[in-house]
């Protein structure tokens, strides 16, 4: 009968034990929603003890709200840059929502939802919170005025219509998650609501030129 030969834990260095015990926690938030991030949990997944989460995370609520940022950060910029390949801000505006209803975003779409219920006992996600979001909507913001300034939106206050915007992708995204449906369809419906609130007229982000 053999013996069992006891466990040897590789010893890392504090910088990279951190990067993996948040590597950790961002593949299980992807999997499972920021709701699923505890020490027990995290730990499980990084292979290693709860007690060692707890030393290289400062708090819960900070790690989960770091892992919020990253997730985030990291769609936003995924979709800035496939976004801006596109010609015009009516292309863009088309390819924006094709991009976030698709089915490689249901897991940020996930975290979003999580965030918005965990944020009010969370200061620290909370916080992150209100920064994505203004970095969304600073972003939508510069497309309507690049298409206000070609001359193809109409409308006066961009800012209020990025708002408006990003309300109603949220909003489709997140029953579209709670019902196990499929956003995709939803995309071309959103395009033509939006040509309203630009002032765009109607196939101009629904059907633009060039796609």
């Amino acid at each position: 009968m053999s013996i069992p030969q006891p466990r040897t834990r590789t010893r890392l260095a504090p910088a990279e034990r951190a990067a993996q015990i948040r590597a950790a926690a961002a593949a299980l938030a992807r999997e499972q929603g920021l709701a699923a991030l505890t020490l027990r949990a995290i730990a499980q997944r990084a292979g290693v003890a709860p007690g060692l989460v707890a030393h290289y995370a400062t708090s819960m609520d900070e790690l989960v709200a770091a892992v919020f940022v990253e997730l985030t950060g990291a769609e936003l910029g995924d979709v800035r840059t496939r976004v801006e390949a596109s010609p015009g801000a009516a292309a863009q505006l088309a390819t924006l929502f094709q991009t976030v209803l698709g089915h490689d975003h249901e897991d940020i779409t996930l975290v979003w939802v999580d965030a918005w219920s965990l944020g009010r006992g969370n200061a620290a996600l909370a916080v992150a919170i209100d920064e994505q979001m203004d970095a969304w909507r600073a972003f939508l913001a510069a497309i309507v005025r690049d298409g206000r300034g070609a001359g193809l939106f109409t409308v006066d206050d961009p800012d209020a219509a990025a708002w408006q915007i990003l309300a109603m992708i949220d909003g489709v995204s997140a029953h579209a998650l709670v019902a196990g449906a499929d956003p995709a369809p939803f995309a071309a419906r959103l395009a033509q609501a939006c040509e309203a609130l630009v002032g765009a007229a109607p196939g101009t982000v629904a059907r633009p030129t060039g796609r």
